[in-house]
């Protein structure tokens, strides 16, 4: 089987695309924390897992109970009511959707099973169909593979709010810089 520029190059940049459009929402879902304790229930409802950083550094995990204008009920191994001056910062993780997972998955396998078919067929071995064929299914293997994956991996912990004055933790960054006169790195340490 003989296969045109063209689609050779569709061939390659499909699976690029594909994991482009699935990673850009979630790099524009991620969101800052709420300014103020008493916008908490904008973000978490009654019965969602939290992890409550309190004033002296103790984690608590447990699931929201109550929502106050300045206190939230947690119920871990016991109801609690947390004031919002005892609260330095409260996580939340949010449960990750399997269809990133079945869309890499997609890409991956599809971009695979085209490659093997345009590497594996001549025009005397196989056929557009058998091709087509060879690449569907490589795509199907590829999405299942995907979900299994994604369904492995737990959604990431954000902060939902912190408390005015209350840092996170000490940061480093490094980063380069390259200009026509000068190379080299900008170092950043906070805290």
């Amino acid at each position: 089987m003989r296969t045109s520029s063209a689609a050779r190059r569709f061939g390659t940049c499909a699976p690029l695309g594909a994991m482009l459009i699935v990673l850009l929402p979630t790099l524009a879902a991620a969101q800052e924390p709420v300014k103020s304790f008493d916008q908490l229930g904008t973000r978490l409802k009654i019965g969602d897992t939290v992890w409550v950083t309190d004033a002296q550094g103790r984690e608590i995990k447990g699931r929201v109970t109550s929502f106050a204008p300045d206190a939230v009920g947690v119920d871990a191994n016991g109801a609690q009511v947390l004031r919002a001056d005892e609260v330095r910062a409260v996580e939340h993780r949010r449960p990750d959707s399997l269809a990133n997972g079945a869309l890499i998955g997609l890409g991956v396998g599809f971009g695979a099973g085209v490659l093997l078919a345009a590497s594996g067929c001549s025009d005397a071995d196989c056929s557009w169909g058998e091709a087509t064929l060879v690449a569907l299914m490589f795509a199907g293997v590829g999405t299942g593979i995907g979900v299994g994956v994604d369904a492995l991996i737990p959604g990431r912990k954000q902060v939902v709010y912190r408390a005015p004055g209350a840092s996170g933790s000490a940061r480093l960054s490094l980063a380069p810089v390259i200009t026509p006169r000068t190379k080299g790195v900008a170092l950043s340490y906070s805290f």
